[in-house]
Parts: C-alpha cells; structure tokens; sequence
C-alpha cells in the first residue's frame, strides 16, 4: 500500500505524521482528513503515514482510498494484528520527515495543538503531550500513575504523562534509538531509551477527551502484562550495559 518515492513530493518532507491503526473504521477518515488539513498549513511539504495492524473492521479498505486519492497519504499494512509497539516501529521506519510527529488514531486528541509540540523543536530533541486535564476512568488513572511510579524508581525518568501519544521527534532521535517493543509499552520505551543517549525532552500539556468510537484496550490484562514483560527486558538490557563499562575498568586496574 506505500506509495513509491516518485509519488513522494521529495525525499526528506518537514514533517511527517503518523498514525498506528487497528479496527479505527468510525475514526480513520476524520484523522487523516483532519492531518491533511493541517500538515498544509504548517509545512510546505509534509506526509501522512498510516498502519494498518491488521485490521479488521474495513480500516485498511479507508487507509487504501486515501492514498489513491492523496499522494501525501502512505500506507503500511500488517497482515495480522502485531500489536500498538510493533504498528507504531513500522511507522516510524517509514516516515521520512525531518521531524516526525505521532499520535492515536481514536480522536482524543485535537491534533491542531501539534503547533504547542512544534513551538519547543529548535530547543529540544523530543517534545511529549501530556494529557491536561486527563479524560480517563478512574481506573485506567490508577493504573497510569502506578505505571509512572514504576518508570521513574527503574529509570529515574520523571514524565508527567509517560503513555501520552502525542509525540514530536528530530529525524536524528528516529534514526539513533533502536525499540524493541511491540505492544504499549513502546512509549516508555522511547523517552527511556532516548534519554539514555543523551537526547533532551520536553513537556508541552494538551487537551485530552474521551474516545468516541471504538473501544480502549490499553488496560487489558494481557497488554499489561506484555508491557510489564518488555519493562523487565530493558531494565535488564540497560542494568547490563551499565555493568560492562565497570568490568572494564576493573579489568583494566588489575596489574599485569
């Protein structure tokens, strides 16, 4: 479904959008149609790029229309349902944009405060959402301020917001960090890998409201525990490479 380079209105566009979709057929046409406006009046040359994870509600049926009819639109299909971590990587993969800005496609988000995000670009690698005030259940605020709570003690990483999708990237923070994840733990993913190397983030609060159609998934049980697994994996991953330098230097201590 990706359109070829030459459809492409140049090799490197200002900005590229992103969304991750999986059964968003009620949403996806307001989304992309809401992008469209207003990459153009942001950018003299932008993209749109759309995964569909396997969907099965006709989303794949409406990303397909879009891109026929607009050559700014590219989409990406996954044959089967991969999950949030995995559609989000195949879309960052794919976007070209010297920044690079992603969000859900469920409409929680007016996507027009993207220019809060941009306003902070010259000055930081990373400029992240956080949800203000907070449209969520009570029990899905419990889980995320528990979540957070866990982030900060493993990671020392202090994120108002840490699962807000509603992210603007430098093409150099695209391409320098590696992400593993393939479910929703993708967003912590992202700001801890990127602060270990050094990136600089900052936080811009934007308006958040319920979900309209469709339904949530992110506090299952199963993406849960998925997101606690690949938790475990990078603190492992990184406790690991913090250990290597030290080995090195007591090694290298060690008379002859």
């Amino acid at each position: 479904m990706s359109q070829p380079a030459a459809f492409l209105h140049s090799e490197r566009p200002e900005l590229s959008f992103v969304f991750p979709v999986f059964d968003e057929a009620q949403n996806i046409d307001e989304v992309i149609a809401s992008a469209c406006r207003i990459g153009a009046r942001l950018a003299d040359d932008f993209e749109i790029v759309v995964v569909d994870d396997g969907s099965r509600d006709g989303s794949g049926e409406i990303i397909a229309s879009w891109c026929q009819r607009d050559e700014r639109v590219r989409g990406v299909r996954h044959a089967r349902n991969s999950g949030y971590g995995a559609a989000l990587r195949s879309g960052l993969a794919e976007a070209r944009g010297e920044l690079v800005f992603f969000c859900d496609a469920d409409l929680q988000f007016d996507l027009g405060e993207i220019v809060k995000l941009l306003a902070h670009t010259g000055d930081f690698d990373i400029v992240a959402g956080y949800r203000s005030p907070r449209c969520d259940p009570w029990p899905r605020l419990l889980i995320a301020g528990g979540w957070g709570w866990l982030v900060g003690a493993l990671f020392g990483l202090r994120i108002r917001d840490i699962d807000c999708a509603f992210k603007v990237f430098h093409r150099r923070v695209v391409d320098a960090i590696p992400l593993a994840s393939v479910g929703a733990f993708i967003n912590t993913e992202i700001l801890v890998r990127a602060r270990a190397s050094g990136f600089r983030i900052h936080q811009v609060p934007v308006g958040h409201r319920r979900r309209r159609h469709g339904r949530q998934t992110g506090a299952h049980p199963r993406v849960l525990w998925r997101a606690a697994t690949e938790l475990s994996s990078l603190y492992r991953e990184l406790r690991s490479f913090e250990r290597e330098p030290r080995s090195r230097e007591a090694s290298e201590a060690e008379p002859g």
